[in-house]
């Protein structure tokens, strides 16, 4: 599965595949025009993998689409009660904003990273505090959005534990979006699980002259 676009400022790819052997993934993306120049994304990996999985993201993914203005905390809550005869799923959801700032949030172990541009290879900027628990059957007591600058250039990358965790070394920033998640899907996937990685670049706001 490989999906790639433009929304706003921001260009943005997945690309995905489930465990060898299966028909269907677990995992899942979500890209949503959220309005007032925000875009929100969302990576989801259902718990274990095949159709049970698969549904409990399609659930979380049909809930983020339906209320993709609400906030981040209040989205991981509606998920978490849609989930909840479901096996249940990681969920991380990222939004960028039209002030240039990300605002991202998540419980279960979806990894997410800001990549910027350095002196050398390109350095891991940020990384989202996911709380420990499973949307659907356990939330944490308290869920704390973090916001965090971002700049044009800047790369987000998030991806399910089906890709390994040394992903972002190396990555070529130099490539469009759809080319650096092809890239990571085809290195750093492990044979043992289903498998996703979302790639979305920041391009920066044009003012209006005044």
């Amino acid at each position: 599965m490989r999906e790639d676009g433009f929304i706003g400022t921001v260009e943005w790819a997945v690309a995905g595949r489930a465990l060898p052997g299966q028909r269907v993934s677990g995992d899942r993306s979500v890209v949503l025009d959220a309005g007032g120049g925000s875009v929100l994304f969302a990576v989801l990996d259902g718990l274990g993998h095949g159709a049970a999985a698969a549904d409990a993201s399609d659930r979380a993914a049909q809930v983020l689409a339906e209320n993709r203005a609400e906030p981040l905390d209040v989205l991981l809550l509606l998920c978490h009660r849609a989930m909840s005869d479901t096996r249940g799923a990681a969920v991380s959801l990222a939004l960028f904003d039209a002030g240039d700032r990300l605002h991202w949030l998540g419980v279960g172990n979806v990894d997410s990273r800001i990549v910027a541009a350095a002196p050398g290879k390109p350095a891991v900027r940020a990384a989202m505090l996911v709380s420990a628990g499973i949307v659907g059957y356990r939330l944490p007591a308290h869920l704390q959005t973090q916001t965090i600058p971002v700049r044009p250039g800047d790369l987000l990358l998030m991806s399910t534990d089906g890709i390994t965790s040394d992903f972002a070394d190396g990555v070529d920033l130099s490539k469009p979006t759809s080319e650096i998640t092809a890239d990571l899907l085809a290195k750093h996937a492990k044979d043992t699980d289903d498998a996703l990685v979302l790639a979305a670049r920041h391009r920066g706001h044009t003012k209006s002259p005044t």
